[in-house]
């Protein structure tokens, strides 16, 4: 027996059957008397309705009541209706991180500028854990999540997890070597990264030229990431291309700082015992750099004066210490900027907007933060009085399909030069949607686009501010 859409039914005698779609048929004296505020809060409550206000939770169940009133009419009992949760989140490997905290600022600001839900999901140091969250995502019928996720390998998993609940995703910072979003499927809509060598190498000419400046020449130390992690990599292969700007300095020992403070403030002082010589070190990120800095004040040097440090990512703190002549340069990615870059462009794919090839994998140019510029960087991005960084709106092409605005440099990144010093691996060719995009010259088409449509710079100020 099949019901009226044509489906199977399972194998019950006709008046239980009868019965069980009877029950399952609208009835609007079943309903809760809406009209009482008592009654919305309550449904609110149960419901994921973070953010939703009363006039949109009325009206999703307008349009919940409409569709079973006219399924029930057309004899289809069993009707579906989207949840509306309308939810996105950051799915974090550590919530420890000020930059990882930054960055769910930015993503939080921008989901209430376009009406979405928000949840920042805390890692804790474990992909699988991540993962489980991200498949919870699924489960929820949420927009989407995007991912710093700890081991990159895991991204296949979250490809397949996407593509079976239908969840888009993206990624920022790790992940397999030569790996692209083509690998898994539509629902892996971006990877996005800063491109991560030119400005380390940025960061570190200015730490290198700082202790040149002050002794002439010098031995200095590097804190590294997380041993092969793509971000380390890149900011290692930055760092040494700065250094070999500079004959005068020498680089005599590193240690992995694995991003964390703690980790590098104990890295850091096994380095300052090993060689009492040291005068400069280059920091991963400005965690690892704040690491340090208290390291070295714990020993009784002066950072600025005795001793130099260069970071990444463009953090409060970061930019604090610059300011105060303690930290000697970071790179700014503005956390603040990947966050709220990658909540627009899942609404964005979420209601219909469809990348083209070359911008399913971007890069975009941090501004290398030193004394010079920090000023501005400090009232843009961190004490701004309130005042927004950024149109979060603006991001938006769904919103705004002829004025868009990226909001920064950004540009399509090809994986020879996202994955330049990994070896190929055996037989590995380059997808064939990429060949394709390549040979049309549509990489270069949607680089003048997206340079044509920056009108909001990102080393300017905000577009907030009142002039």
């Amino acid at each position: 027996m099949r019901d009226p859409s044509g489906h199977l039914l399972p194998n019950c005698p006709q008046p239980i059957l009868e019965s069980k779609m009877a029950r399952k048929r609208f009835d609007p004296r079943h309903l809760p008397d809406f009209t009482q505020k008592r009654v919305i809060d309550t449904h609110m409550d149960r419901l994921d309705t973070t953010g939703v206000s009363r006039r949109d939770f009325l009206a999703l169940v307008s349009a919940g009541v409409a569709a079973g009133a006219a399924a029930s009419a057309l004899g289809m009992p069993n009707v579906a209706v989207a949840s509306g949760s309308k939810k996105v989140a950051y799915l974090a490997w550590s919530a420890s991180t000020e930059y990882n905290q930054l960055v769910s600022q930015g993503a939080e600001s921008a989901a209430r500028a376009l009406g979405l839900n928000y949840s920042f999901f805390d890692g804790q140091i474990d992909s699988g854990r991540q993962l489980s969250q991200f498949e919870q995502l699924g489960t929820e019928r949420a927009i989407g999540g995007f991912f710093n996720i700890l081991d990159g390998s895991a991204l296949r998993r979250a490809g397949q997890l996407a593509q079976d609940n239908q969840t888009y995703f993206a990624a920022i910072w790790d992940s397999v070597p030569w790996f692209t979003p083509f690998d898994v499927g539509d629902y892996f809509t971006l990877y996005l990264n800063p491109h991560e060598d030119e400005a380390h190498r940025g960061v570190s000419r200015a730490v290198y030229q700082a202790v040149t400046d002050r002794f002439g020449e010098g031995e200095v130390a590097a804190l590294t990431g997380t041993p092969g992690n793509w971000c380390e990599i890149s900011r290692n292969a930055g760092r040494d291309l700065a250094l070999a700007e500079f004959p005068n300095i020498r680089q005599t020992a590193s240690l992995p700082g694995k991003w964390l403070r703690e980790e590098s403030l104990r890295a850091t002082e096994d380095l300052l015992t090993r060689n009492g010589k040291l005068v400069g070190l280059v920091a991963q990120n400005d965690d690892e750099a704040q690491g340090a800095l208290t390291a070295l004040r714990n020993v009784g040097l002066q950072p600025g004066k005795d001793f130099f440090v260069g970071g990444a990512d463009g953090t409060s703190l970061g930019a604090r210490a610059i300011q105060d002549g303690i930290q000697t340069s970071t790179s700014g990615n503005s956390p603040v900027f990947t966050g709220a870059f990658l909540t627009s462009w899942l609404y964005d794919v979420a209601n219909g907007w469809k990348p083209r090839v070359a911008e399913r994998q971007l890069f975009w140019k941090p501004t290398v933060v030193t004394r010079e510029n920090v000023d501005a960087y400090v009232v843009r991005y961190v004490d701004n009085d309130g005042v927004e960084p950024f149109d979060f709106r603006k991001f938006s092409r769904v919103l705004n399909p002829d004025d868009w605005d990226p909001q920064a440099y950004v540009y399509p990144a090809e994986t020879e030069e996202i994955w330049k010093g990994y070896p190929r691996p055996e037989g590995w060719t380059l997808p064939a949607p990429l060949a394709e995009a390549k040979a049309k010259g549509e990489f270069e088409q949607v680089r003048e686009e997206y340079a044509a449509h920056n009108n909001i710079l990102f080393d300017g100020p905000s577009p907030n501010l009142k002039t």
